[in-house]
């Protein structure tokens, strides 16, 4: 046995902090709970993106989206950095990357060594004779695998969890049990969405289990680190595609045996930036000098940090540039431009019964309160959260004289931040095509452009797709309130 340990790398879709073991108890995910039970539970672990391919280039190359030129959902960089899998196989390690990428890249030759299904090989002990990491993505919690049953809905066909040959997961949650967050109405049409995805993540947590299954029967489980995280919270407004804790705060499960206590819990401050460095550390192997994160596990363990940092550009044809700091008590937002709503039309969002159900209630008047918070026509240049009393990040208190002394401190380390990555998302995407940084994929995602209906419109009757498509492009300078 190699005294290196395996690393088995489960990343289920848009999943957000939803199992037993942080507390949904309406969610059947014994597989989940049982892996917790064996190693750590992380409580304070984030996405720097809240949409998967921004969040995964930054998982797969340890630095962020905003620095490299990942940031822009539905990119393509042009001159690709090493994958951290790239340092794993310099180091000995044997790579298993069979599903989905997703990167906003396209990784360079040699990053992987296989990209075949495992869980078989591993089940029956015919893992390669070296250290190895496997990957999987579960895909069935996909934003699209909530719509409903029926319907047509564009983007479906192609995605690579769908299979008209494979059943949808037996609808065994309840609407009546399920809970509805302060940000969205408390209707039947939510109550709908969200126990599909409580379903669906209950047939994520069965393949879950199939894996730790076949990693107890191959001889190497006492060998064998496992780590479970989502790459952002669940399709629904104000979750998946925006940085506040729904869309960022996700699971981190681990276990290592003899490394890890069973059954231990850590609220060290995690971003996700730190799972490739963490990995190499983890496997002996050096972490390359432009890496940002920094490892929390093995052999080059970092001190804690105190901030993570997180993000939105733009979403396939909306652009919006929203940036993020949070400790354990406080959350930050910046949005650079405040005139654009929240409520952007997104083709692939619209989908969405939650979404359909907020632009109805919205234009007949029906909406106030919190589930009222995504709905204006414009939005406020800061947001701060006292998390401890605002988990869901509601009760905005940037403007109360009270937080005045914490805003601004959150305000300069977010500014000294961004100065130090130099952040790409100051700079126009056509500026970025002309300087080599992206390819061109502009009009692919400008031809998406569509009005709303007129009674649902908010702000503009189109998607912003750039700066320069605003009445006044500059952005919002808070340095000069």
């Amino acid at each position: 046995m190699s005294d290196r340990p395996n690393i088995v790398l489960i990343v289920g879709e848009d999943i957000g902090r939803i199992a037993g073991c942080y507390g949904a108890d309406y969610v059947h995910t014994p597989h989940l709970d049982r892996l917790a039970a064996r190693g750590c539970r992380y409580d304070e672990a984030y996405s720097t993106y809240p949409v998967c391919a921004p969040s995964r280039s930054t998982m797969v190359t340890g630095q962020y989206p905003m620095k490299i030129g990942t940031h822009h959902m539905r990119s393509t960089l042009a001159d690709p950095p090493r994958l951290f899998t790239h340092e794993l196989r310099d180091a000995g390690y044997y790579v298993s990357w069979p599903t989905k990428l997703d990167f906003n890249l396209e990784p360079t030759s040699g990053w992987r060594d296989d990209d075949q299904p495992w869980i078989d090989r591993l089940r029956a002990g015919a893992m390669p004779d070296q250290p190895w990491l496997a990957y999987i993505n579960i895909a069935i919690t996909h934003e699209s695998s909530m719509w409903p049953d029926e319907g047509e809905y564009p983007g479906r066909d192609h995605l690579e969890h769908w299979s008209h040959e494979k059943p949808r997961p037996a609808r065994i949650t309840a609407p009546a049990a399920v809970p509805v967050p302060p940000y969205l109405p408390d209707t039947p049409v939510v109550r709908g969405d969200i126990a599909r995805h409580a379903d669906n993540i209950a047939e994520l947590d069965r393949q879950v289990g199939e894996i730790l299954d076949a990693l107890d029967t191959s001889g190497v489980a006492d060998n064998t680190v496992v780590v479970f995280l989502s790459d952002h919270g669940r399709g629904l407004p104000r979750e998946k595609r925006w940085p506040y804790s729904a869309g960022i705060h996700m699971p981190l499960l681990i276990s290592w045996p003899g490394v890890l206590d069973p059954g231990s819990v850590s609220d060290r401050l995690v971003s996700w930036v730190d799972i490739a460095p963490t990995f190499l550390s983890v496997a002996g192997a050096p972490i390359p000098a432009d890496y940002d994160g920094q490892a929390f596990l093995g052999a080059a363990e970092a001190p804690p940090r105190d901030y993570v940092f997180a993000a939105r550009d733009r979403m396939d044809e909306a652009f919006d540039r929203v940036r993020v700091i949070r400790d354990r008590q406080v959350h930050y937002v910046r949005n650079f431009y405040p005139q654009i709503p929240y409520c952007q039309r997104n083709q692939y969002m619209e989908n969405m019964p939650t979404m359909q159900e907020l632009r109805r209630l919205n234009a007949a008047g029906a909406l106030s309160g919190t589930a009222a918070v995504f709905m204006p026509p414009a939005k406020p240049a800061e947001e701060l959260y006292d998390l401890r009393t605002d988990p869901e990040c509601v009760h905005n208190l940037a403007d109360d004289s009270h937080h005045t002394d914490v805003r601004d401190r959150m305000a300069a380390e977010l500014d000294r931040f961004l100065t130090e990555i130099d952040d790409l998302g100051a700079y126009p995407e056509r500026e970025l095509v002309a300087k080599g940084v992206v390819t061109d994929r502009i009009e692919e995602f400008r031809a998406r452009l569509a009005p709303l209906p007129p009674e649902q419109q908010r702000g503009y009757p189109l998607a912003v797709f750039a700066p320069a498509d605003l009445p006044g492009a500059e952005p919002v300078d808070v340095t000069t309130r």
